[in-house]
């Protein structure tokens, strides 16, 4: 599906933004400990994405898509935290979180299109 490209490449480049991001900033205990957390999560949802290639049923693909979400959100509080913890780069940081809202929405009507074909 051409949305599911869409969606793979935007989430792709969302995690290198993201890593650029994280490695230019300060390396205090905590930025370090959000930023592992974030990172991790961040790229779970592309990576979830990607599981969706070798789904056996629509009951799988849908679970991954599914994942991805949760992954998604768990990225939102990561980000979140990190914005109240910085004082530099909230531009960016405030950037990769619409982007971030915007590729949950996405997952989300990804997610009600496969149900209901389900």
């Amino acid at each position: 599906m051409d949305s599911d490209k869409c969606l793979d490449r935007r989430t792709f480049k969302f995690v290198l933004e993201l890593s650029n991001l994280l490695d230019r900033m300060q390396n205090t205990r905590t930025i370090s400990i959000i930023a592992h957390q974030l990172l991790r999560s961040a790229m779970s949802i592309g990576a979830n994405l990607n599981e969706t290639k070798s789904s056996s049923s629509r009951r799988e693909y849908k679970k991954y898509f599914e994942v991805a979400l949760k992954s998604a959100n768990e990225s939102d509080y990561w980000l979140r935290l990190l914005h109240s913890q910085s004082s530099a780069e909230i531009a960016e940081i405030e950037k990769l979180s619409d982007e971030l809202n915007q590729i949950s929405k996405m997952l989300g009507a990804s997610i009600l299109t496969i149900k209901s074909k389900l």
